[in-house]
């Protein structure tokens, strides 16, 4: 994985480091003898290479020199001004020499593309398990989404059932109170009708004299009233006492409770059941 981004680096290094070196070949020889022209082509392409290669060192042990990056900023700075002074003074091709002239600064930027890269490396456990744990968000919020969805079919299928529901128990009560009110509007219309009216009085003027018009509801069977119920007065105490006391010895062996209370009911005698118990322990005592 790592030769994804340290390849690309050191391929762009490499191309920058030759066309730097030979550009300071034919720019600089013409001024001044080509073994000097060498020595600074090397110069840069070298001081490039060191400060490169104490970076790597400094990251393999995961520290950072801020001094050490600026220098290998400035020696690709001044790779790629020379790349630039050259374009511009050549007498031909200066949009092609233009166009490679930022080759070192690409190298610098894919080493630090590279740097980052392995600050964010992780091992393939750790892969692997932040995979779970992402497969296993996507299984739980899958899940959700799929309890909702059938939440809301459930929610809406009752809705319907309940709707479809009211509806038909609207249309019965409709239905009922447009034949009531049917049924009634007939009736009415027989009772005001001048028709019904006139045969309802041609059919009882004779058993009737003097008949209404207006017929009413017939009343069967006659209609004697009622006269109110007279309420024995309560007895007392005393007369209680007597009355149990003569019911109780009225046979031989003398009535036991129950016997004596049935018959003083069945004589039409009244008494709460609390008082005629009290009575029958006075008088048994």
């Amino acid at each position: 994985m790592k030769a994804k981004t340290v390849l690309p680096a050191v391929a762009m290094t490499a191309v920058s480091m030759v066309l730097t070196l030979a550009v300071v070949m034919m720019w600089l020889g013409r001024a001044m003898p080509w073994p000097v022209a060498l020595v600074v082509g090397l110069g840069i392409d070298g001081g490039w290479l060191a400060t490169l290669a104490y970076e790597r060192r400094l990251a393999a042990q995961g520290d950072h020199n801020r001094a050490v990056t600026a220098v290998g900023w400035s020696f690709g700075l001044v790779a790629a001004s020379v790349l630039i002074a050259h374009a511009l003074t050549a007498e031909a091709n200066t949009g092609a020499w233009l166009a490679v002239a930022w080759l070192p600064i690409a190298a610098k930027a894919l080493w630090l593309v590279h740097g980052l890269w392995e600050a964010t490396a992780l091992t393939p456990n750790a892969l692997g398990a932040i995979r779970g744990i992402q497969q296993e968000a996507r299984d739980e919020a899958a899940v959700a989404r799929a309890r909702l969805r059938a939440e809301a079919v459930t929610e809406e299928t009752r809705l319907t059932a309940v709707t479809q529901a009211g509806a038909r128990v609207a249309r019965v009560q409709a239905k009922t109170a447009q034949t009531l009110s049917r049924a009634w509007s007939t009736l009415e219309a027989a009772r005001e009708g001048e028709d019904t009216g006139r045969a309802l009085s041609s059919v009882t003027h004779r058993v009737t004299p003097d008949v209404t018009r207006r017929w009413q509801l017939p009343v069967w069977g006659p209609t004697e009233p009622v006269s109110a119920f007279t309420l024995a007065p309560a007895l007392t105490d005393a007369d209680l006492d007597v009355l149990v006391d003569e019911i109780r010895t009225s046979e031989v062996p003398a009535l036991s409770y129950r016997e004596m209370a049935t018959r003083f009911r069945a004589a039409g005698h009244s008494a709460s059941e609390v008082r005629l118990r009290a009575a029958w322990k006075r008088v048994a005592a």
